[in-house]
């Protein structure tokens, strides 16, 4: 299943989870500005990928670019792999 098919309730419901409200399990960050080399990417790629409206057209022109920010921003601390497939079976 791909992962624009998943819903909360829907895997609430086939991973049998439940959810705990209130609880941090991710610890608190201070945010951060984006660069200008973000914020010009976006300016040009958002249009274009709301306007073809998939979502490989999503994924590579507004979240691989903040991907990417989070990357350099990180100084290279993490990877990003394009097109892995990310299917699971409940």
């Amino acid at each position: 299943m791909p992962y624009s098919k998943f819903t909360l309730s829907k895997v609430v419901e086939d991973f049998q989870l439940t959810i705990i409200e209130g609880d941090r399990f991710v610890p608190e960050v201070s945010p951060i500005n984006p660069t200008a080399l973000l914020k010009d990417t976006l300016k040009e790629t958002v249009p274009w990928a709301i306007a073809v409206g998939s979502e490989k057209a999503r994924s590579e022109g507004i979240i691989n670019p903040v991907l990417l920010e989070v990357k350099r921003q990180l100084k290279g601390k993490i990877s990003v792999f394009s097109g892995e497939e990310f299917a699971v079976q409940p």
